[in-house]
């Protein structure tokens, strides 16, 4: 086997070759990016230039398996780039993630031309297996069974100067029938509490100040070390981190929230204003059709005592729209949810069949003109909420994280944008002195939309942080910024936040 510095000296005698991340799905696999990212730079590679577009030296997809069209898609890209590298010679093509677990030696029978394919527990072979197919001049296809490393033990590449993702578990051990994500990334396993603050606190010294604590069903973490309070007791420890401004946390599941982790949440300062907890559902006969062990009324509960406990916190979910069987009734049910929960946000999906899933092969699917019907119905009555509850902001003053690339029509609008601490985006007048992102800003909102928020007046308060210092320390060394990992569904932060326009996950939590 190839040594780490084999790799690199193999990979220096012509110079640094560039390397292009395409990313797919969610959160998780945001986070192996940056894993990969830094993978590939300790072993001599550097990123391309913004807008390579499959010119760089290695290409690597990272995979998602969840949306229907996931496949056709990733044999499109893949067909995108066969001419080109037909046309480079030494050029190389990756494919990791969900649905090169699922597909794995299928991928090369329809795209001969990769080089590459591994699953979602080892991607930190990816180098390894780049320089074998360089060497063996034949595919490498290594599909582990169980997780050789967790992500989060890997070098990085992280996308954010001032904010981090931090794996505190991976895997599943739900078997809700429309999700295939626990046979691809196995088990639940969890990591050390320890291991986590450790990370943390390394993270803080760096200069981050908002962490985002990421699992697949976050707030079960503990079930693997037999600690049913561990979740809650990990937020009361990040409390005490001198120098972490914000903890966020996704996706939890409605079955582990218990009443310990909404006291925590309540009581530890720096942990944020906000919940996002799907819903799938709002029907108990759909939600068992699901696999999802909760009810309604179970749901709601929840939902009744956040707000008690904290009564700012801005909630949204996932909801699933036309799932086998749905009824008028069922989706009904679904709009009451809505209706009583009175999300800040919804992201919502149409069902779509997944091979391998129980829903996959479940009678009564739903024709797609139902389903699309329903989900316009359900689309118009969370904007007519999201724009009711964003109302309710106007007159408050904020203190703003500043934010990277969150406003689009920034430039033009001589604006800037930033996080409250509920996550509700805010673009607000940029103000004569400097802020870098990372600082924080006070403003008051004047303006409401269903997706954001104005702050047209002056700005109230501007507080240079060490996160905005380590965004000055990372873009001085850095003057010609490179492609950000791109994402396959519209951007879901950088990487804390969850903007409006973007799916909190991949619809599975």
């Amino acid at each position: 086997m190839t040594s780490s510095s084999d790799r690199s000296l193999a990979v220096d005698v012509q110079g640094p070759k560039s390397y292009e991340i395409r990313t797919y799905g969610c959160q998780m696999n945001v986070h192996d990016s940056e894993r990969l990212a830094g993978l590939l730079e300790e072993a001599g590679y550097v990123r391309a230039p913004e807008g390579t577009d499959g010119d760089a030296d290695v290409v690597v997809f990272n995979t998602c398996a969840v949306r229907e069209n996931a496949d056709n898609r990733l044999y499109g890209n893949l067909g995108h780039l066969a001419p080109k590298k037909a046309r480079r010679p030494g050029m190389q093509i990756a494919v990791g993630g969900c649905l090169a677990q699922k597909d794995r030696d299928t991928i090369v029978k329809k795209a001969p031309w990769v080089d590459v394919v591994f699953g979602t527990h080892n991607i930190g072979k990816l180098p390894v297996l780049l320089e074998r197919a360089r060497v063996q001049q034949e595919a490498q296809v290594e599909i582990a069974e169980s997780l050789e490393a967790f992500p989060s033990t890997l070098p990085t590449r992280r996308e954010s100067a001032y904010a981090a993702w931090v794996s505190i578990s991976v895997g599943c051990n739900n078997t809700c029938t429309f999700c295939i994500v626990p046979a691809l990334r196995g088990k639940e396993k969890d990591r050390r509490p320890g291991d986590i603050l450790a990370e943390v606190e390394a993270l803080v010294a760096e200069g981050v100040s908002e962490i985002t604590l990421l699992g697949q069903n976050v707030n079960a973490y503990g079930s693997d070390i037999g600690d049913r309070e561990a979740f809650s007791k990990l937020l009361r420890a990040c409390g005490t981190i001198d120098g972490l401004e914000r903890v966020r946390f996704t996706s939890p599941h409605p079955r582990d929230f218990t009443d310990d982790v909404i006291a925590a949440m309540a009581e530890t300062p720096n942990v944020m204003p906000q919940l996002h907890m799907p819903l799938q559902s709002g029907s108990d006969a759909v939600l068992k059709a699901m696999r999802r062990s909760y009810r309604q009324e179970r749901y709601l509960g929840i939902i009744e005592k956040v707000r008690a406990a904290i009564p700012h916190a801005a909630i949204t979910t996932d909801i699933i729209v036309g799932f086998p069987g749905e009824t008028e009734e069922d989706f009904e049910q679904t709009l009451h949810v809505v209706r009583e929960a009175r999300f800040a946000q919804a992201f919502t999906f149409q069902y779509s069949k997944r091979p391998g899933t129980p829903a996959a092969e479940m009678d009564d699917q739903i024709p797609k003109k139902v389903v699309q019907a329903r989900y316009e119905r359900l689309v118009a009555l969370q904007e007519e909420i999201s724009w009711e509850e964003n109302k309710k902001q106007l007159g408050r003053t904020l203190e703003l994280m500043v934010a990277e690339g969150e406003g689009r029509k920034d430039g033009t609008t001589h604006r800037l944008s930033g996080r409250a601490p509920d996550n509700r985006l805010v673009h607000f007048t940029k103000p004569e002195q400097d802020v870098r992102p990372g600082d924080v800003v006070t403003v008051e909102v004047t303006y409401a939309a269903p997706h954001h928020l104005l702050a047209e007046g002056p700005v109230l308060d501007v507080r240079r942080t060490r996160a905005g210092d380590a965004w000055e320390k990372r873009n001085t060394a850095e003057p010609a910024k490179p492609a950000g990992v791109m994402l396959g569904l519209p951007k879901v932060g950088v990487p804390a936040p969850l903007p409006a326009a973007a799916s909190s996950g991949c619809g599975c939590d």
